[in-house]
């Protein structure tokens, strides 16, 4: 296991910048989980991206097409995409509310939010599970004040 500022880039160089060091381990952890999430949602025939949107709109129906992008850091032009997929499925519905496309699940969509988001907790839980519960409280709370600094309106 190396320690900060042993890791190395190649010519003798090595980083030494623990901000760097970190940034470049959660995206490795990130590949890693992300990887494991598209195996594990192959079974519901859903890609990670979709399942974000389901999850957003499961938990908060009725939100607009432009919350939903803003909460998943995409424009509206991505999240219309992935709306039109899942409503051709029949698990996503809009609803036209003035200027706005209100979210809301189908039966179908309803249905697979409750056979795969706790499955799929269940997955990514047990890639945490080497921390313990006070360890990953330790790790959000870290990533959620490194998010707020970075973007104020961050929950």
């Amino acid at each position: 296991m190396s320690r900060i500022g042993e890791d190395s880039l190649g010519g003798g160089r090595s980083l030494r910048r623990p901000a760097v060091l970190g940034w470049l381990r959660l995206m490795r952890v990130y590949q890693k989980i992300d990887r494991a999430s598209a195996e594990n949602l192959r079974g519901w025939g859903i890609s990670v991206a979709q399942f974000d949107v389901l999850a957003h709109v499961g938990g908060a129906e009725g939100m607009t097409q432009q919350e939903l992008a803003d909460s998943l850091l995409v424009t509206k032009g991505n999240v219309c995409q992935l709306l039109d997929k899942l409503e051709d499925r029949g698990l996503i519905s809009r609803h036209q509310e003035g200027r706005a496309n209100r979210l809301f699940l189908t039966d179908g969509g309803r249905r697979l939010f409750e056979e795969a988001v706790p499955p799929h907790e269940a997955v990514i839980a047990e890639q945490f599970s080497v921390l313990s519960e006070g360890e990953q409280a330790r790790l959000y709370e870290l990533l959620r004040k490194v998010d707020r600094a970075l973007d104020p309106d961050a929950v």
